[in-house]
This record gives structure tokens, sequence and C-alpha cells, in this order.
């Protein structure tokens, strides 16, 4: 009889606790929302600082129903469906998906994907969470529009695939901390989009490593196993 996984009893007890939280949030939320829709008309200057109030927790009760999702996905990381997928497909898929929102964004995408690419063991909707996570992050890092490269090449044993954006930049600490949970610098960040998408790379065997300076881009770079 083989030994109980501790990963996998850490993130069902984690599962269990965020989901009894998000019940006593949605308990919160719903009351809220009865309580705005008797400040939908303020007459006086002490309903709308009421009215203002409520609409505030209401912010607070969806940051706190986004963070609880963001940390179950986090939690319940420990295991993959991996199969031989083309890597060119999946990033062209998620390229495509990710087009509208930076062309809204001023950004323009240019992908350098060898048709020749050796395929690669991927648990694909998995993966796909971890590119939209690096997407997303490029986006947010070019606030006036920019570039973002995404281009792979083949290494002995290895497929590497970069992302590299001519956004802000990190600082030399931001740089060294950017894969620890919870840490951002995002007003609205939950901080959890970079430590997941590094913990889905490892899973599927592969690694991600990071160059930065303020003023000069982000290249992250992600080389996943072919045999």
């Amino acid at each position: 009889m083989s030994a109980p996984d501790p990963t996998a009893e850490m993130a069902q007890l984690a599962g269990g606790f965020i989901h009894e939280i998000k019940n006593h949030i949605s308990t919160l939320g719903l009351n809220l929302e009865l309580l705005a829709e008797d400040f939908q008309q303020v007459e006086t200057p002490r309903e709308r600082k009421a009215q203002e109030r409520i609409q505030r927790l209401q912010n607070e009760c969806r940051s706190l129903k986004e963070l609880s999702e963001d940390f179950l996905r986090f939690a319940r990381l420990h295991e993959i469906d991996g199969k031989l997928e083309s890597l060119l497909e999946v990033v062209n898929e998620m390229v495509d998906f990710f087009g509208p929102s930076a062309r809204a964004a001023r950004i323009d995408v240019k992908t350098f994907m060898p048709s020749s690419l050796q395929p690669v063991r991927l648990d694909r909707e998995l993966f796909k969470q971890a590119l939209l996570n690096l997407l997303l992050n490029a986006e947010q890092a070019m606030p006036e529009g920019g570039e973002l490269t995404v281009q792979a090449r083949t290494e002995p044993g290895w497929v590497r695939l970069d992302l590299i954006d001519t956004g802000i930049g990190m600082s030399a600490e931001t740089l060294a901390r950017c894969f620890e949970p919870f840490r951002t610098t995002k007003p609205n960040g939950s901080g959890l989009g970079l430590p997941t998408t590094r913990r889905i790379v490892q899973m599927h065997g592969g690694r991600i490593e990071v160059q930065s300076e303020p003023g000069k881009g982000t290249q992250f770079m992600i080389w996943l196993p072919t045999t």
C-alpha cells in the first residue's frame, strides 16, 4: 500500500478551505447587493457616502473571489495529463486567442515558430493557461503599446520557447522575486500568475527563466523536453 501523497493532501485541504471562504464571500456579496438596492436613489450627502462605501466593499468582495479562484488553481497543480502535442499549434492557438486584446492594447505580436519543431509532451489545456499568463503579463508591462515576439527553436533534448516584450521591464529586486507567490507590483494582481506558470512548466519536466531590465523589456525563456 503506497504512502499518501502529502502534496495532494495539502491541495485537498487548501481547496476545502478556500471553498468555505468563497461561500462566505458569496453571502457577503449577496447582502451588499441587497443593501446597494436600498441606496440606488441617494438624496443626502450621508446616503451618498454610504453608497460609495458599499461600492468599495463590493469591489473588495470581487477581488477576494478572484484571488480565491487563482489560489485554488495554484494549489491544485500536482499532476498533468501529458500527450505528444505540436507546440507550434498550441502557441498559434493562444496567439490567435490573444489577438483582439493585443490589438486593443496597441501591441504588435510577431511569431517565429519553425514547422520543424519536435513534438513535446503537454497537458494542452494546462500549458495554454501558462502561456496565457505570460501573454497577459506582457500586455500589462506595455501600457502604451509595444511589440511582443514569440519564437521557438530546437536545442539538444529540448524545445525552447521565448516570449520577448518591449515593456517597462523589472528592477533587479522585482526580477529576483517574480516567481514568489503573492509578489506583485500590479494594483489588482494576485501575485500567482508567474508562480502558476513556473509550476506548470516544471510539471512538464521543463524549466523557465527570465531576463529583464527597467526600460528594456522582459524575456521569458521556457525549455520543454523532447524525450
